[in-house]
């Protein structure tokens, strides 16, 4: 599946996004001079994140039977620089499950979370290759 991102100057720094079947946006802050009209792709990235997890835990929970009510995920992140001066983005995860569950159902979900997709990929090897076209 291939995502599409485009800016046109008369919509500011308002980028539309596609998949081919859902369309959003994404913007940058203010600061950066944009309206802040969307999120910027610092959000986007994290909710990545935010979603996997939260998808990834209800899919477990329906199939193990479990008695959850409701999940939340939380993300925050920190960038910053390694010992080398790479630069380092660090993703803090919160999760918050509300139902009647037992200390060992608890754990297996947070096993679980490790184990969701964009987890796995985001906590892996990532290359990125660029071409101009």
């Amino acid at each position: 599946m291939t995502i599409e991102a485009t800016l046109t100057s008369k919509n500011g720094m308002i980028t539309t996004l596609s998949n081919g079947r859902h369309i959003w946006n994404a913007d940058v802050a203010e600061a950066l001079g944009s309206a802040d009209r969307a999120p910027d792709p610092h959000d986007l990235l994290d909710s990545s994140l935010a979603a996997c997890t939260a998808l990834t835990l209800e899919l477990y929970a329906r199939r193990r039977k479990m008695p959850v009510q409701s999940i939340r995920v939380l993300i925050d992140h920190v960038e910053g620089k390694n010992e080398k001066g790479e630069s380092r983005y660090q993703l803090k995860r919160r999760i918050l499950i509300e139902g009647d569950l037992s200390d060992e159902e608890r754990a297996r979900l947070l096993e679980i979370a490790n184990k969701c997709p964009v987890h796995k990929i985001l906590s892996g090897e990532l290359d990125v290759e660029t071409e101009l076209v």
